[in-house]
C-alpha cells in the first residue's frame, strides 16, 4: 500500500509539474473541488421560529430546514375568511332583493300590457296609461340594480377568495425545505430574530452539481468539446483519479484567477473549463465530499488517445467505510 501512494503521488507532481508528460491528447489545469451555494431566506420579513439545521449537517432535498413565525398571517388569514363569509352573506341578501323585484318587475309590467290594451281601446285616460308605464320603468330599473348588487357580491367574495389564498401561500413559503441534496456551510440567524425578506438564513453547499474550474489557454480550451471524459486528482489522494465531464466552457478569455498557483500562468489570457464530478458518485460518498480540496483536471479531447494507467485507478469504496 505504501508503495502504491508513493507511485500514485510521484505520478501526480509529474502531471501537475510538467504538463509535457502527457500524452497526445490530453490537457489539464489546476484547480479545486467546489458546488455551488444555495440560499435559504424566507420570502417575506418576519421572525424565525426554529431552525432545524446546524453548519455541517447533510440535509436532502425536501428536508425540513428552518419555520418562520406564522402568527401574524393566522390572524390575517381569520380577517380574510371572515370576510369571505360576510360577502356570501351580502351576495345571499341580494339574491332574495332580486328575487322580490322580479315579481315587482313582472307586476308592473302585466299592468303596463292591460294599460297599453285599454288605451287602444280608449278605456283609460292618458294620465292612467303614462303612471302604468313609468311604474313599469321603475320596476325595471330597480330590478337592474338589485340585479348589480349580487355581480358586486360576486366580486367581493372573489376578492376576498384572492387574498386569502396569498395569506395561505405566504403560511406556506413560512416553512423553508432544502432544494437540492446539501451540506449547511453557514447558519446565518437563530430562532427568535427577525429578518427581512430575501435574507439568508442557512447557506447549503449544492452537492448534486460538485465540480473543478480549471483555466486553460485559447490553445487547449478550444479542443475541448462539451462533454469530454475528465481525470480529477487530489492532493489528499494522488493514487487515485475521479472520472468527470466538462459541463462548461467559458466563451470569453479572462486573466486567471489569483488561486491558481504558479505567476506563469496567471500572466496570461485564459478560459474557464468546469468539470462535473457525476452526481451518483458523490452520493456514493455523500459523507466524505468537502469542497476547497485541491488538485488537478485532465481533460482528454482526442477520443482516440487512451488513458494512461495512473488516471485510471478509482477509488475503492471500502476505503471510506
Amino acid at each position: 500500500m505504501a508503495a502504491m501512494l508513493i507511485a500514485g503521488a510521484v505520478g501526480y507532481l509529474f502531471l501537475s509539474e510538467n504538463e509535457n508528460a502527457l500524452p497526445d491528447g490530453f490537457v489539464q489545469g489546476n484547480g479545486r473541488i467546489e458546488a455551488e451555494q444555495v440560499e435559504i431566506a424566507p420570502t417575506l420579513a418576519g421572525r424565525v421560529a426554529k431552525v432545524m439545521a446546524a453548519e455541517g449537517s447533510l440535509v436532502a432535498t425536501g428536508d425540513a430546514l428552518v419555520l418562520m413565525d406564522t402568527d401574524e398571517l393566522a390572524a390575517s388569514l381569520d380577517r380574510a375568511k371572515a370576510e369571505i363569509a360576510l360577502a356570501q352573506q351580502t351576495k345571499a341578501e341580494a339574491e332574495a332583493v332580486v328575487v322580490q323585484r322580479q315579481s315587482e318587475q313582472r307586476k308592473a309590467e302585466h299592468d303596463f300590457d292591460r294599460a297599453t290594451a285599454l288605451l287602444a281601446g280608449q278605456n283609460i285616460s292618458e294620465a292612467v296609461f303614462e303612471e302604468r308605464e313609468t311604474t313599469h320603468r321603475v320596476a325595471e330599473a330597480v330590478l337592474g340594480a338589485a340585479k348589480a348588487r349580487v355581480a358586486t357580491a360576486d366580486s367581493q367574495i372573489a376578492a376576498a377568495e384572492a387574498g386569502a389564498r396569498v395569506i395561505e401561500a405566504q403560511i406556506e413559503d413560512s416553512s423553508l425545505f432544502a432544494p437540492v441534496l446539501g451540506r449547511v456551510l453557514y447558519r446565518l440567524a437563530e430562532p427568535g430574530e427577525v429578518v427581512g425578506a430575501g435574507a439568508p438564513i442557512l447557506t447549503l453547499l449544492n452537492l448534486e452539481n460538485v465540480y473543478m474550474e480549471v483555466f486553460l489557454p485559447a490553445r487547449e480550451a478550444g479542443l475541448l468539446p462539451i462533454g469530454a471524459e475528465a481525470r480529477i486528482v487530489l492532493d489528499a489522494l494522488p493514487e487515485y483519479a475521479i472520472p468527470a465531464t466538462v459541463t462548461f466552457v467559458s466563451p470569453e478569455a479572462q486573466f486567471t484567477p489569483k488561486q491558481v498557483e504558479t505567476i506563469d500562468e496567471r500572466d496570461q489570457l485564459v478560459f474557464r473549463v468546469r468539470v462535473r464530478i457525476p452526481r451518483e458518485l458523490v452520493e456514493d460518498r455523500i459523507q466524505h465530499v468537502k469542497t476547497g480540496l485541491r488538485g488537478v483536471a485532465v481533460i482528454r479531447y482526442d477520443t482516440n488517445s487512451a488513458w494512461p494507467d495512473a488516471l485510471e485507478r478509482r477509488i475503492p469504496p471500502e476505503l471510506f467505510e
